[in-house]
């Protein structure tokens, strides 16, 4: 089994600015809330998984998240399934991958989920800016993935102790 230990880059503690689009995907105005505060990676199984614990406020409040990341020997693919901390309940699922772009590190995952009562895909982008910064994208798409809505961008920036 081959443990993609090249991506363990992103275990540590980050300080996360968080930018959440209030109402993805509808006709009203883009309202971007902020957030900020710490995110914590923890290896798990010897690298082949992690989890991310998020947890930042803002003014429209406190979003505490975990992020369940699974390495798929067999499919050479991760998996990154998002917790809601509210409901206790798993999302959906992306699955994706690492590659380099413009000496970048970068990840790109797809799925499906529901929003509200209509399928939905979702795109989640992971960027290796240096080995301190990072950047992380999610936009949904109602019409199979011609277009795109971003809804959540976070830019962390690693905690030197």
């Amino acid at each position: 089994m081959t443990i993609p230990t090249r991506d363990s880059w992103e275990i540590g503690t980050w300080r996360s600015s968080v930018r959440v689009l209030a109402d993805p995907l509808s006709d009203t105005p883009d309202e971007w809330l902020r957030f900020s505060g710490t995110t914590t990676v923890k290896p798990l199984s010897e690298g082949r998984a992690n989890v991310v614990e998020l947890d930042v406020s803002g003014e429209a409040g406190t979003l505490e998240a975990l992020n369940l990341r699974l390495y798929e020997p067999q499919a050479d693919r991760w998996s990154l399934t998002f917790v809601n901390v509210r409901d206790g309940l798993l999302t959906p699922s992306v699955h994706g991958g690492f590659h380099d772009s413009l000496h970048r590190r970068v990840g790109v995952f797809y799925g499906d989920d529901v929003l509200g009562d209509r399928p939905i895909k979702v795109r989640f982008l992971v960027t290796r800016v240096s080995r301190d910064e990072a950047r992380f994208e999610q936009a949904f798409s109602a019409d199979g993935g011609a277009t795109w809505e971003t809804n959540w961008v976070v830019v962390d920036r690693r905690v030197r102790r």
